[in-house]
């Protein structure tokens, strides 16, 4: 554990008179792994999208490294170190399974249009570095014997490591997981979750995790962060957040006794 990384301060995002995030702040310690839980509707992916530049918040800051990003283009943020997956697998199903990973690096690579269009030698070098790297993280996330394979062919669970694989390619100091978890059997979640501390453990990352499976993401989090109706509605250690009266509310739906 150590300072913060991201640090998500007041923010708000309106859609008209709907207020999707309400003030949230938080901070996401490096080296940790953050969970981000909270009804349907709560803000989650919304905050992640926010995050990642897809959506322009309404008023508030993020910060990464100390530096505010809520102003930068969509395409700098991978650049910066920050990765992620999506709630919805976002594969290119037609290529291959390498070939899907392999496009997580482009934003780690310097060869130039010309470079490419004349095939040069540091051109041809930097591309096999970029299909090694690739074969290295489908053995890390247990895929490497399926790296010839169409990406659509793969069954459910395969396709979201190939997903993970891809994301890390690009070398995140945070890795943003939107329900990873989602549709997995039990035997692939104790997997997945295994997979999610050696990502922290063997390379490093810094993991904000939205996740709805309470027992795999409380398993995984050193901090959880629990959002409500687009507020912050508590945050804490999991065994905190699960004692927690007010979290015990919004998820039962009636008040804890």
């Amino acid at each position: 554990m150590g300072s913060a990384l991201l640090c998500v301060r007041d923010l708000t995002l309106r859609f008209g008179g709907v207020h999707a995030l309400d003030s949230v702040s938080f901070d996401v310690e490096e080296h940790a792994i953050c969970g981000l839980i909270g009804p349907n509707g709560a803000g989650k992916s919304s905050l992640f999208n926010c995050i990642s530049r897809l959506y322009a918040p309404s008023s508030g800051e993020i910060l990464w490294r100390g530096q505010p990003i809520g102003t930068l283009a969509r395409h700098r943020i991978a650049g910066l170190g920050i990765g992620r997956t999506f709630q919805n697998l976002a594969l290119f199903g037609a290529m291959s399974v390498l070939d899907n990973v392999r496009v997580g690096s482009h934003c780690r690579t310097q060869a130039g249009l010309w470079a490419s269009l004349l095939r040069t030698g540091a051109m041809r070098q930097e591309e096999a570095a970029v299909e090694r790297k690739a074969m290295d993280l489908l053995r890390f996330v247990g895929l490497e014997g399926v790296a010839g394979s169409r990406a659509d062919a793969l069954p459910f669970g395969l396709q979201k490591r190939v997903e993970l694989a891809r994301a890390l390619a690009a070398e995140p100091a945070l890795l943003l997981l939107d329900e990873p978890a989602a549709g997995l059997n039990a035997g692939e979640l104790d997997a997945l979750a295994a997979l999610v501390r050696r990502i922290r453990e063997t390379l490093g990352t810094t993991v904000l995790v939205v996740e709805h499976h309470m027992r795999f993401l409380m398993a995984v989090s050193d901090h959880v962060v629990v959002l409500n109706f687009g507020r912050k509605l508590a945050e804490g250690s999991p065994a905190q957040v699960q004692r927690d009266p007010a979290v015990i509310e919004a998820y039962l739906g009636a008040p804890a006794s």
